[in-house]
Formats: structure tokens, C-alpha cells, sequence
């Protein structure tokens, strides 16, 4: 949970608001994505988001809550994730320490004494419960992410949280039910999400941005970058996305690698400084090794002489 108190926004009133509003916040949006964020947030719907890891899809939910006002809530899903740590929980070690002292002071009224385990006092509120809850009387913009690291069971239990925005505590009844949050689900499809899920959702995937996109992109994450070295940084890591890799640079690598050139005050690509940096923007040898060298000479070259030719890139 996350944000500072700060005035609500009105939701955006047409597509092109939403393009203002997440560019204002540096996020650069296609229109596509731009129409599915002004659509889940008119109709209420969560937001579905599926892509490549490293495209902006994390990003999307932090900027929809710095730009809306409103808190973030995050749940970050991983194998063996269950209703204890995502939607609420009791505080064992107080309610040992509760009963110690109940029975310390002779109490036998055992009744009252479950009653008083089980009641606001001993609640671990978790990120989903924090969220169909309202946070400081808000309700929040609630991140789901990497749903696909999570097993199929807790899926499941997300599906009825989705359904009606509420959860219910056997011991104190159905929570939330007010003005539910804003959703956003986001999964790297290392394995396939139920379908039942995607129906409750607006679905739309987060693909790689094309070299003016993504040159828009670096300028407004990375103004101190130069033209020059931008443009050569876009083109190059565009270039490797043709390749056939192991895992492909994201945005996120793109952002990384320029800044990480302009620390060694680097205002050129060339063959030695790419391989010296090669991990910046790859994250397995087998990759790094394929490119170092004449691979990665020659789509420089390449780069190099579209630019030069004024060519896209």
C-alpha cells in the first residue's frame, strides 16, 4: 500500500483525456491501451494486461494511482500464495498471549473469550481485504500482479473477489461491497489464465512499442539522455527484438541500458562499449554470448547506416 494522501481526480471522459492524463505521468500509451483503461474505468470492469515482462504493465497501475489520486494497493502473486497473506489473516501469537492471560485471571467464560479472538482487534487486513475496503475512506487502485506466478486455487478465490468486490470473514461477516476499487491484473503468460477470470475483464495485450513510440518513451523517462545516443539505443535494442533470444530487452531494459550509458558518459554506440554492457539489457549468457562480438558489430552497423539514411528504425 502505498501512496500519500492526495486529491481525487474525475475518471477522464474520453480516450484522448486518457493519453493526456498518462502522458502528463510519463507513461507513453498507445491508443489501443489508452481505449481499454478509459473503457475499464467507465464500465467498472478490471483491467487485464498480458505482455512480455518489462513492457509496462506493472507501470500502468502505479501511474493510473499517482494520476487519479488515489492509494495503490499491490499484491504480488508467487507459487503457494493463499487467502492468509492476500486477503486477511489473525494474529496468532496476540490471541496466544490473550488466552495466557485469560486464563492467568481465571477467566472461564470460554464462549466470550472466542467471540473476543475473533474480532476486529486480532484482523490482519492483507492487500485484497485493504482493497474492497477502501483505504482512508478511498477506494484504491489495487494491482494484481503476476497473476500467473500464482497456483490455480487462489485464481479461483480472485474470481469471486472479482465478481462482487467483497470477502467474506466467517468469523465477521461479508467486508467491502462499497465502491470498488480500480483492477489491474497483469500476467508474463508463463502459464494460461483461466478464462472464467479474463470474461470478468477487459483484455488487452501489452506488445513491444515500435522505435517512435519507444523514442518517445526514453525522452520522457530519461530526458538527459541525447538525441543521438537515444536514437541509437532505440534502434539497436529494436534490432535485437528481430533476433531469435531467449528473452527479449523490454522497455524496462531499454530505460536501463541508457541510463547505464550515460553514467560512463558514453555519447556513441560502439562495438566495445555494447559488450561491456551487454547484461544491461540481457539477462541470460547464452544470449549475451550469442550477440557479443560480430553479431552485435553488425546490427550496430545496421543501425547505423538506416539512421544516417534517415530510415526507420
Amino acid at each position: 500500500m502505498t501512496t500519500a494522501a492526495m486529491p481525487a481526480v474525475p475518471p477522464p471522459d474520453s480516450v484522448d483525456t486518457v493519453l493526456d492524463l498518462l502522458s502528463t505521468h510519463d507513461y507513453i500509451a498507445d491508443r489501443a491501451l489508452a481505449t481499454c483503461v478509459f473503457l475499464a474505468l467507465r464500465l467498472g470492469r478490471p483491467l487485464f494486461l498480458e505482455g512480455e515482462a518489462g513492457v509496462g504493465k506493472t507501470e500502468i497501475a502505479k501511474v493510473l494511482a499517482r494520476a487519479l489520486g488515489r492509494p495503490l494497493e499491490r499484491l504480488q502473486c508467487y507459487e503457494g500464495l493463499d487467502l492468509a497473506s492476500a486477503a486477511y489473516d489473525w494474529n496468532h501469537a496476540r490471541q496466544m498471549v490473550e488466552i495466557r492471560l485469560a486464563e492467568a485471571a481465571g477467566e472461564a467464560d470460554r464462549s466470550r473469550l472466542g467471540r473476543d479472538l475473533y474480532s476486529e482487534a486480532f484482523l490482519i487486513r492483507r492487500p485484497l481485504l485493504r482493497a474492497v475496503e477502501g483505504i482512508d475512506g478511498r477506494a484504491p487502485v489495487l494491482l494484481v500482479d503476476e497473476l500467473d506466478r500464482a497456483d490455480e486455487p487462489f485464481e479461483a478465490f480472485l474470481l469471486e473477489v472479482l465478481s462482487d468486490f467483497t470477502i467474506t470473514i466467517p468469523e465477521l461477516g461479508v467486508r467491502g461491497g462499497g465502491t470498488p476499487p480500480i483492477v489491474v491484473v497483469t500476467s508474463n503468460r508463463t502459464r494460461e489464465i483461466h478464462d472464467a477470470l479474463k470474461r470478468r475483464c477487459l483484455y488487452h495485450w501489452v506488445d513491444y512499442p515500435d522505435a517512435a513510440r519507444e523514442r518517445a518513451i526514453l525522452h520522457a523517462r530519461a530526458p538527459g539522455v541525447g538525441k543521438r545516443l537515444g536514437a541509437q539505443v532505440v534502434a539497436f535494442v529494436q534490432g535485437l527484438r528481430e533476433r531469435d533470444l531467449f528473452k527479449l530487452p523490454g522497455v524496462a531494459e531499454t530505460l536501463d541500458w541508457a541510463n547505464a550509458l550515460m553514467q560512463l558518459d558514453v555519447v556513441e554506440l560502439d562495438p566495445a562499449v555494447i559488450d561491456d554492457t551487454l547484461g544491461v539489457l540481457l539477462k541470460y549468457q547464452d544470449d549475451i554470448m550469442r550477440l557479443r562480438g560480430s553479431e552485435a558489430a553488425q546490427i550496430l552497423t545496421q543501425v547505423k547506416a538506416e539512421l544516417a539514411h534517415g530510415a526507420p528504425s
